[in-house]
């Protein structure tokens, strides 16, 4: 299905001495404080290679969640440190992390987050147009590449929830992530659709794009190389 090869641009080599994709170092994150403190991360940590497949699992409340807004540097760890390829982002202002957010991050949401007065092809060049990017071409090729070239200059309400969804992942590669992230990216899907999306993370994975992916589906979980599951807060294996 897809023609990634030609939208991911750049060839990553793997290299024993480089850093990971993404690191997280002993991380906690509690909400609130006193008797009512909620800890949804206690001492975390975790390495993810560059080019790899990893499903994080575990239920409703365990932190898979909030652990993936922590490595995208969409909230802080209230302890610990979060690098990216090698960069601690735990440490960054808040205009450093969101310029390496923009460069080396492409995060999926469940809910799509697509703009709704925007046409796919546009919501697909947004994140170019906060660094006053034009390449038309790219958009065109990830456009494609999803399989929505046909509803291109359809809006969101217009689209179906795989549509919707494909167009969130050609929005999130946009700019060439090093790093994909997905947090339960299937859970408002059917299953006919949901197989097709996952179709397209793995062909992404398979030409070189490093991937996290929560999920609590066990049938998801088993096309990624490694397997991360956590627990009130933790990671159990």
């Amino acid at each position: 299905m897809i023609a990634a090869a030609a939208a991911l641009s750049d060839e990553r080599v793997l290299l024993d001495h480089s850093p990971p994709a993404v690191a997280a170092h002993a991380v906690g994150r509690r909400y609130g404080e006193g008797d009512t403190a909620v800890d949804a991360l206690r001492g975390v940590s975790l390495e993810v290679p560059r080019g790899q497949l990893t499903a994080v699992m575990g239920p409703s409340g365990s932190g898979k969640s909030t652990l993936m807004h922590i490595l995208a540097g969409l909230d802080q760890p209230t302890s610990g440190s979060v690098e990216i390829a090698g960069i601690e982002i735990t440490t960054l202002r808040d205009n450093e992390l969101t310029k390496l957010r923009r460069r080396r991050i492409g995060f999926v949401f469940q809910f799509f987050h697509l703009l709704p007065h925007l046409t796919v092809a546009e919501n697909v060049a947004l994140p170019l147009s906060f660094s006053n990017r034009r390449e038309p071409d790219r958009v065109d090729r990830l456009i494609e590449a999803v399989g929505v070239t046909d509803r291109a200059r359809h809006r969101p309400s217009q689209l179906s929830g795989g549509e919707m969804q494909r167009t969130a992942i050609a929005r999130a590669l946009v700019t060439d992530p090093a790093l994909l992230l997905a947090d339960e990216p299937t859970g408002n899907l059917d299953s006919a659709n949901g197989d097709a999306l996952l179709g397209v993370i793995t062909e992404l994975h398979e030409r070189g794009q490093t991937v996290v992916l929560v999920t609590h589906d066990a049938s998801i979980a088993s096309r990624a190389q490694r397997i991360v599951r956590m627990r009130d807060g933790r990671i159990m294996n």
